[in-house]
């Protein structure tokens, strides 16, 4: 199977061009080629489909093999992908990507050629909680504030995210009844100014990652329903920066951030991921 890697701010995905190939089992692929000793290593599997609605169609898989609704960092990287590898014209620098949370509008920044940043429409978000609301992880109380984006997220706000165990308290606030039974994504923030926030983000089915595109839209949203951020404002994640903007007229937010291509490959799949 041929493949790209790609990563935006550090959320690293293996992606498949299914304009020429076929992946017939989707979510044991994604489960072999995400392990970081065994496979080629990263947060997931990305398939990049023909579309009759849109330029593209994406579907993502997690690590663990569960299918992703919408993911902000691997649709700006789908952006890059039809774009650099002439899937659609060089003239076009709006491109529509079909997702099941609807179809994206991606707006392309270039050099040389080649896509290098892409802001992404991200749509409405819906407030799934009370603002905010109690809850009990184990055996801790927290408040948090629910955002959906395409994709559910529980914010909570803390007084520094760098030193938080991630992969001990991550399962817990992931597999929550309150949450159940389609899991959350959880994004621990701290309000470093009302332009600036820092960010940690622990995803349902995939772990900790360096970063989360809808993450950092529903903490914006959050945040600014809170009354503790501006309209627009810079998240700082583990691999890198986003830069987040509400519309009020719209009522849409608006990410934008970066898009890098790191390798090509090929990787065989054991026959009893193809024909189990």
């Amino acid at each position: 199977m041929e493949f790209t890697k790609m990563q935006g701010t550090g959320n690293d995905y293996v992606y498949v061009d299914c304009f020429k190939e076929t992946v017939r089992d989707p979510a044991k692929t994604a489960v072999y080629v995400s392990d970081r000793h065994f496979g080629v290593g990263s947060d997931g599997l990305i398939l990049i489909y023909p579309s009759r609605t849109a330029d593209c169609r994406m579907e993502m898989y997690n690590a663990d093999g569960s299918q992703g609704i919408m993911c902000g960092n691997g649709v700006r990287c789908v952006g890059k992908y039809v774009y650099d590898h002439g899937l659609v014209d060089k003239d076009k620098r709006t491109i529509t990507v079909e997702t099941l949370a609807g179809i994206k509008t991606l707006e392309l920044e270039t050099e040389d050629g080649r896509a290098v940043s892409v802001t992404v429409d991200m749509g409405e978000a819906a407030l799934t909680s009370r603002l905010p609301e109690d809850i009990t992880v184990d055996g801790e109380q927290y408040r948090f504030v629910g955002i959906n984006v395409g994709n559910p997220h529980a914010i909570y706000y803390v007084d520094q995210v760098d030193s938080l165990d991630l992969e001990r308290i991550g399962p817990a606030f992931e597999n929550h009844a309150r949450f159940a039974p389609d899991r959350v994504n959880t994004e621990f923030i701290h309000v470093v100014d009302r332009k600036h926030l820092d960010m940690r983000v622990w995803e349902r089915g995939s772990g900790e990652t360096w970063a989360c595109g809808t993450g950092a839209a529903a903490s914006v949203m959050a945040s600014i329903l809170m009354g503790y951020t501006e309209d627009e404002a810079e998240v700082a994640l583990r691999g890198g920066k986003l830069v987040i903007r509400y519309d009020r007229e719209s009522g849409h937010l608006f990410m934008t951030g970066p898009a890098v291509e790191v390798f090509r490959g090929s990787i065989d799949i054991p026959e009893e991921i193809y024909y189990d």
